[in-house]
């Protein structure tokens, strides 16, 4: 008789996953009214500049439309659904869906105008070039303005609804302070003074429990530093707030990649107002500043442009790259053998694997000379460089130069393993080094030309490296790409920093 093991009963979802879930769907619904803003934005727009009698002195600017020119408007819906599947990307790609308390009315008023404006310019100049005399000019001024005002008005009921559920303890997020000397106090005084932001205290974790007065009865302790992922489950901790004082500022990488590594969103209470973290958003906290590390831009939308920019400009560089590929490696098979193409191991996003193929710019036995060579390292940090490595053959130390080594990475482009630009591919034995907070120039695709290889190669840092590849993480655009594009061709040209 075969026993089968017995069938795992489904578990429940988390509390995080349900508010994952919760969070996804506000924002489906917050597209979709915005969607039906726009849809209703255009047929005022329509009814003010073809229905409506205007009443002196208007009637002198906007001119009654004759029986004749009448346009009904069902000629007008594919402009409409042009202009909502427009305004739709743009406003999923500038992030207004993602649950934010960064960005105020007057950040949104100001993003929502120009995002508005630029598209309905974007649409008239389609529509003129199509059909020049059809349609009014008229109605996309009329347009952009009732879509504006719409879109303003349903964000400040938004905001208006979120601080009465807030105020009455609804909808709050549990927030946890780590630290409880005079900048966690603050930070706990600031919270419970200010139920309009939306987050409840659930405690502090601290070394040593806050003894004076009686604010050991106001604020729950809940436990020491080492027990952040244990509070954090127990607790159903949505957002934590890191308020350490300076001299316990080692742990920051520690905490917030454990933060990180357990999908909880954190940020930065800086003591004496001062961090050196990169890169980061600040929001206030009744007068005490909160900074946040900033969001990852390669995702979604975002993502796949860079995926369509990467494969056009590689597939329609093919007639210049090709020839000049061959004739590498028939200079490289002259002047020392075969192999012509070098692969190698290089750890590519999230820590995955992959094989990196460049030109053979080293004597065939180069790896296994490594070790000998490891005293000359003139590198720092993880990496391993010689100015002068005698490994390095004739055409070698040109390709090396020029970076045209690298040309074979085209291949790993096309398959999606690499991108155009993007941090430079690590080796496992340099990630094995790597910091905590080195980890997190990985989570990008990596790419053939990279910030630093624009600014100086080499001759910056490697910490400095690491802090340029966050930095194009978190404030990427595909206007950075093409800018650092022109910024790598000089600095190829010239051969600064290369060894």
């Amino acid at each position: 008789m075969i026993e089968h093991p017995p069938a795992q009963e489904k578990q429940p979802p988390t509390t995080r996953q349900r508010l994952h879930h919760r969070r996804r769907w506000t924002m489906v619904g917050l597209f979709l009214v915005d969607q039906a803003l726009i849809f209703v934005g255009f047929a005022i727009a329509y009814i003010l500049r073809y229905q409506v009698l205007w009443p002196p002195p208007f009637d002198q600017i906007i001119a009654e439309v004759a029986i004749e020119n009448q346009v009904p408007f069902s000629a007008f819906l594919p402009i409409v659904f042009m202009l909502q599947l427009l305004l739709g990307l743009h406003f999923i790609m500038r992030g207004f869906y993602r649950s934010s308390r960064r960005m105020t009315l007057l950040d949104e008023a100001e993003a929502i105008a120009g995002s508005v404006i630029t598209m309905i310019a974007l649409v008239m100049v389609v529509v003129f070039l199509y059909r020049p005399f059809f349609y009014s000019r008229l109605i996309f001024a009329f347009a952009a303005i009732t879509m504006i005002g719409l879109l303003l008005s349903w964000r400040l009921l938004l905001i208006g609804i979120r601080h009465w559920f807030w105020s009455r303890g609804l909808g709050r997020e549990r927030v946890l302070v780590v630290g409880g000397t005079g900048l966690g106090q603050l930070v706990m005084h600031a919270l419970t003074a200010s139920p309009g932001v939306g987050y409840t205290l659930a405690g502090y974790l601290s070394e040593q429990p806050i003894i004076a007065g009686n604010r050991a009865r106001v604020f729950q302790h809940l436990g020491d530093l080492d027990d952040l992922e244990q509070v954090i489950e127990q607790q159903q901790i949505q957002q934590v707030i890191i308020a350490l004082p300076f001299w316990n500022y080692d742990r920051l990488p520690e905490l917030a990649a454990r933060c990180h590594q357990l999908g909880v969103e954190y940020q930065i209470a800086p003591d004496i107002y001062q961090l050196s973290f990169d890169r980061v958003d600040i929001m206030h906290l009744s007068g005490v500043p909160l900074l946040q590390p900033k969001e990852i831009q390669l995702h979604g939308l975002n993502l796949a442009l860079k995926r369509t920019f990467d494969l056009a400009a590689v597939l329609l560089s093919l007639p210049l790259t090709l020839p000049l590929a061959a004739i590498i490696a028939l200079l490289i098979w002259i002047d020392s053998g075969r192999p012509v193409i070098f692969r190698q191991q290089r750890v590519g996003k999230h820590g995955h694997l992959f094989t990196c193929y460049k030109f053979r710019t080293m004597v065939p036995d180069a790896e296994q000379r490594r070790q000998e060579l490891l005293m000359h390292n003139e590198a720092d940090g993880p990496l391993f460089k010689i100015r002068d490595d005698p490994r390095v053959t004739r055409v070698g130390r040109w390709l090396r130069r020029t970076s045209l080594d690298e040309l074979p990475q085209l291949w790993n482009v096309l398959r999606g393993e690499m991108s155009l630009i993007g941090p430079r591919p690590a080796l496992p034995e340099e990630v094995a080094r790597y910091e905590p907070w080195h980890h997190r120039r990985l989570e990008v695709q990596p790419g053939l030309a990279c910030l630093p290889q624009a600014l100086g190669r080499s001759e910056i840092s490697f910490d400095e490296q690491v802090r340029l590849d966050i930095y194009y993480a978190e404030n990427w655009s595909l206007s950075l790409d093409l800018r650092i594009l022109m910024m790598v061709i000089p600095a190829i040209l010239s051969g600064r920093g290369a060894w």
